[in-house]
């Protein structure tokens, strides 16, 4: 559970995070790098993939900078992962809403 955002911070579970991460359904990753900053790419989701998640929640940043590109999303959707992506504070509620096997990928700042 995500209990709070606010730029450059996210709590889960009681343990703050200042830097992105990724959440597989309740085990946080931190440090999540991505090939580019803002544009995600494949390369950026390989544990993603692996995890096989029926949703993937994407936070871009409190200002939505972070861009997922179209041809991602379709990739995902040809493998069954259903794509949302929303500024981070918007993210955050979806992904505490969502109760099907998912992946958030949070983006703090920006």
């Amino acid at each position: 559970m995500i209990e709070s955002y606010e730029f450059g911070k996210i709590v889960v579970n009681g343990k703050t995070y200042t830097s992105d991460i990724l959440i597989f359904n309740e085990k946080v990753r931190e440090n999540w790098w991505r090939k580019e900053g803002h544009k995600l790419s494949l390369e950026d989701l390989k544990e993603v993939l692996e995890f096989k998640p029926e949703v993937l929640i994407v936070g871009t940043g409190y200002n939505g900078r972070m861009v997922v590109p179209e041809d991602l999303k379709s990739f995902l959707e040809e493998r069954g992962i259903r794509t949302i992506a929303l500024p981070t504070q918007k993210a955050v509620k979806v992904f505490n809403e969502t109760k099907a096997k998912k992946v958030g990928a949070f983006h703090l700042t920006c």
